[in-house]
């Protein structure tokens, strides 16, 4: 993030249930705490898209999980330079407005530094959705995001992409079916 008074304000922003955009790996992201229910509901809202898909949690160990559910990310794999996301059996451990109904939670540990920052700083994963309405592409930059969301959004967050070419591959961590390449 640019400055410590930016990354002060985007911290506040994400403890009062804010909802903020960012740079991800590969496109730019829509977030918030995985607690704020009401906060996941307007992204939700934002991409006019139903909470029955789930949502991705994003950190950067695996322990930062716990806040949301002990022990459940101990066997995700470290990023080996690409981004993976992982399904992982929640075992009823996490919110429905997160897990969307399935049995299984999609976990990413990240190593951007942007989004790596935002978790650290507020000491625990943030939810992630490619920043879009359902239906649009990704957006690949501050100004496309700004096109997409002209309201609705409390901050975003300065920074470039990291390097990926689209949004991650998502696995299944049980029992290894891609279910979306990268």
């Amino acid at each position: 993030m640019a400055t410590h008074a930016a990354s002060e304000t985007i911290r506040a922003c994400l403890r009062v249930g804010g909802v903020i955009a960012y740079p991800t790996e590969g496109v730019w992201g829509l977030g918030c705490l995985a607690g704020a229910e009401a906060a996941v509901m307007r992204i939700l809202e934002l991409k006019s898209r139903t909470v029955d898909k789930g949502l991705i949690l994003l950190g950067t160990t695996a322990a930062q999980f716990d806040s949301v559910a002990v022990g459940l990310a101990a066997a995700v794999p470290e990023p080996d330079g690409n981004p993976v996301t992982w399904l992982v059996p929640h075992r009823g451990l996490v919110p429905f407005w997160i897990h969307g109904g399935s049995d299984k939670v999609a976990l990413r540990l990240t190593r951007h530094p942007v989004v790596a920052e935002l978790c650290e700083s507020v000491g625990e994963p943030l939810v992630s959705t490619s920043a879009n309405p359902a239906g649009a592409p990704p957006a690949m930059s501050e100004e496309e995001v700004r096109e997409y969301f002209p309201s609705g959004l409390d901050a975003i967050v300065p920074g470039a992409l990291g390097g990926a070419s689209g949004p991650s591959r998502i696995v299944d961590l049980e029992t290894g079916a891609v279910v979306r390449p990268a």
